[in-house]
């Protein structure tokens, strides 16, 4: 691992520090944790690397084994560990952040709640990323490109490295970020060099027609402006414990359209044909398949065919026990066991604790982010989240009603309207309304 300290015994010579970040770039790639995340990241763009690797073998007479380039090959990847880490991370962040103060968005910027998703899609996936406050918005580096470096002493994020290659035939791009600013490296042919040299996150830039822009000033951040963000509190990847069951899952899948494909509810029996090995056998069975018909050389050789009824049962029930057993480990929401049939609202509400209990831990995570980013921003605000659920409508609606004389008409209405769906409409049909008809929906306004 590199550090800190590792950076600030390289010193300032400008070789040296070249040789520094590419070596440290190198020492990221081929780490445990940067595998990892590659491996789930492949998973969560749906490239199980397992049953896409997966090879069909032949064995011949000799035993010698040789690609099954005859029969069906599916390779069906499921598409469960994205299903489940964009269900908590929507659930939780779906409907962005609420703040106390209405200026702090605008300060944040536009694009603030947007890019808050998909660091936090990168945390859950890769186990970390890292959120970059650019003076007045935020950026997103994941694992995958982005070089960690932390401290010895407190295990601060203190510095890092951003690299990036279009292409292995295309220059190496790499920005180190430090304490006192951020330096521009690239590689060609293997050789580097400062692309650009050492400058302040804060730039004041003056613009004339004579000189045209100029930095005449710049200023850094009082911290580091680079924010860590977690998926939980073990700091490792929801893809770890995930990999096997997923696995499991897409080879049975995979395996039992291989058996239809290749049965076809047909078996055949070649009598006299001892001579015949595996790789003859499949030939056999393609030419079938091509031709609907086979010629059977040797006197006395015969082929029968019989029908077969390919055992299905004891997959489907595997395959069921897998699915469910992933959602329980994961902690997720089957919203096939609310859709079936009517449930009521204590039902849904029970159905929910298991996500409700992960995206808690998931929300202190985040909490803590952007505590980070609104020290850098300068902002002083609480940030509150509104979890999406499921509800059930004609329920919610009943006991609100119910309330109702209990209840302002102004709040009812609005209630309602959320319940329905048409929340952003809450001001506009409360201005159509008269005061009869806000006393008859709610019970009238306190006098």
């Amino acid at each position: 691992m590199i550090t800190a300290q590792d950076l600030i015994n390289v010193g300032e010579e400008e070789q040296a520090r070249i040789d520094f970040v590419h070596s440290a770039i190198q020492k990221h790639k081929s780490s445990e944790e940067y595998r990892t995340a590659k491996l789930a990241d492949e998973y969560n763009r749906r490239r199980n690397r397992t049953i896409l690797r997966y090879q069909k073998l032949l064995y011949t007479l000799s035993g010698e084994a040789v690609p099954d380039n005859y029969s069906a090959n599916y390779k069906l990847c499921s598409n469960f560990f994205n299903r489940f880490v964009t269900q908590l991370n929507q659930y939780l962040l779906g409907n962005g952040v609420s703040w106390g103060e209405d200026s702090t968005k605008k300060k944040l910027g536009v694009d603030f709640d947007n890019i808050l998703q998909d660091l936090g899609e990168k945390a859950l996936v890769h186990s970390k990323s890292f959120g970059f406050w650019n003076l007045d918005h935020l950026e997103a580096f994941s694992l995958l490109e982005f070089v960690p470096i932390w401290d010895e002493e407190d295990g601060m994020l203190k510095a890092g490295i951003r690299f990036w290659q279009i292409d292995e035939t295309k220059p190496l791009r790499a920005t180190l970020y430090e304490l006192d600013g951020y330096t521009d490296y690239m590689w060609d042919n293997g050789k580097g060099e400062v692309k650009n040299k050492k400058r302040a996150y804060k730039l004041t830039i003056r613009e004339s027609e004579a000189d045209g822009e100029e930095i005449v000033d710049g200023e850094n951040y009082p911290s580091f402006p680079i924010v860590p963000l977690y998926g939980n509190k073990y700091k490792q990847s929801e893809f770890v414990g995930m990999q096997m069951d997923i696995d499991c899952y897409d080879l049975i899948k995979s395996g039992f359209a291989n058996d239809i494909d290749d049965a076809s509810q047909i078996y055949w029996i070649i009598q006299n044909a001892g001579g015949m090995d595996d790789v003859d056998l499949a030939q056999f069975l393609d030419r079938l398949r091509r031709t609907r018909s086979a010629m059977v050389e040797d006197d006395g050789a015969k082929a029968e065919a019989h029908t077969m009824d390919i055992p299905y049962e004891a997959r489907e029930k595997m395959l069921d026990r897998l699915r469910s057993d992933m959602y329980e480990d994961f902690m997720a929401l089957d919203t096939k066991n609310i859709a079936n049939g009517a449930v009521t609202a204590t039902q849904i509400m029970a159905s929910y604790e298991p996500l409700n209990a992960k995206a808690d831990k998931y929300e202190y995570c985040v909490l803590q982010f952007l505590k980070g980013i609104l020290r850098l921003a300068n902002i002083e605000d609480s940030p509150t989240f509104t979890r999406s659920t499921i509800i059930n409508v004609s329920e919610t609606i009943t006991v609100l009603l119910q309330a109702a004389q209990y209840l302002s008409g102004d709040y009812v209405t609005r209630k309602i309207l959320s319940v329905l769906g048409d929340g952003d409409r809450a001001d506009e049909v409360l201005g159509e309304m008269d005061s009869d008809d806000i006393d008859r929906f709610g019970g009238g306004e306190d006098e």
